[in-house]
């Protein structure tokens, strides 16, 4: 495995360089000299370390497969670019080469327990991020100064990092579904769109909350509320066994049966785990049932040419329904 979520997920080591090899009676983990204690550390006794660069690893792992009598071999087909799949297969003639990323996808879309307390520990920061933050909002604060804060106090409370960018976006700029933060500033009746999540113990977490910055209109309470429902709805009926396409269209049709069809364009919502966004999507191409235990988005949205809403809950999948691990009010008031 090259891919470093790959890498993360099977040694519980982050690193830029290196390669995992599995067989059924072998665990080996190449690197370099710059992770070569931290890989001691986290994976010494499960794993075979190997200290080495980017220009001998080939040769290396061509030298193990021959040892080990391996006929084929699996690789991240959605990781490596053409240039390396062709320094790889070059390196490894004698051997076939098989695709092998969604076999590792559906490995890492069941979390285990101790995946969920590392998710849900992230999202607690999350929520006390963003109820600290709440308060600073005034008129003439910008998008680039609230979301400074946002990173300042997630770093502070304990996060690793951020899960993705700080969306923060004002008025017109919450249509922009993947906003930058930037110098517009706060008024009075502004929509105010809030999409965050903290890195912590490894493991993301994603939060959307949408407010308004003052009396909202009417226009904006009717979107609000379909956005509200339509989310209310999924989260009432999502479950295990349920296919992606299927999560997606009770949002979906709830929105065209109001006339909205066109102004939701994106999925429903993505699994979470070591990325941010993994397998399973909620969407209208995913036709594979979800299995208990992955953890999910379930973000619904309505965008408009004067401003966008968007609501989102972090759930486990459950064989019954779901655990919401999104504890924040929904409240289109400040």
């Amino acid at each position: 495995m090259f891919g470093g979520s790959n890498r993360a997920y099977f040694t519980g080591t982050e690193t830029s360089f290196g390669c995992v090899l599995l067989t059924p009676d072998t665990k080996t983990f190449y690197t370099d000299f710059r992770y070569a204690l931290v890989a001691e550390k986290n994976a010494a006794g499960a794993y075979e370390v190997v200290v080495t660069s980017p220009e001998k690893l080939d040769g290396l792992l061509a030298d193990k497969l021959a040892s080990l009598g391996a006929k084929s071999v699996g690789y991240e087909e959605d990781v490596l670019t053409v240039a390396r799949f062709k320094e790889l297969k070059k390196a490894l003639a004698g051997f076939t080469l098989r695709p092998m990323s969604s076999a590792l996808s559906a490995v890492r879309t069941v979390k285990t327990e101790a995946e969920i307390a590392h998710i849900k520990k992230a999202q607690s920061i999350t929520e006390h991020v963003l109820s600290a933050v709440l308060p600073l909002l005034k008129v003439g604060v910008s998008e680039r100064e609230i979301s400074a804060e946002l990173t300042y106090r997630f770093l502070r409370l304990g996060a690793d990092g951020l899960a993705f960018d700080n969306i923060v976006a004002f008025g017109e700029n919450s249509s922009d579904c993947h906003h930058t933060a930037g110098d517009r500033k706060l008024d009075r009746g502004d929509m105010v769109l809030f999409d965050i999540g903290a890195k912590a113990e490894g493991y993301c977490s994603d939060m959307t909350r949408t407010f308004v910055f003052g009396e909202p209109t009417a226009r904006m309470t009717e979107i609000y509320d379909l956005v509200l429902t339509a989310q209310q709805n999924v989260l009432k009926f999502l479950k295990a066994g349920m296919t992606g396409r299927e999560a997606d269209s009770i949002a979906r049709e709830y929105f065209r049966a109001n006339g909205f069809e066109r102004e939701f364009g994106h999925s429903l919502g993505h699994g979470v785990g070591i990325d941010i966004h993994e397998s399973p999507r909620l969407s209208p191409n995913n036709y594979e049932e979800l299995p208990e235990n992955c953890v999910v988005t379930v973000e619904p949205g309505l965008y408009t040419e004067k401003f966008g809403v968007r609501i989102e809950d972090m759930v486990v999948v459950k064989k019954d329904g779901i655990e919401n691990l999104t504890n924040f009010a929904k409240s289109i008031i400040i």
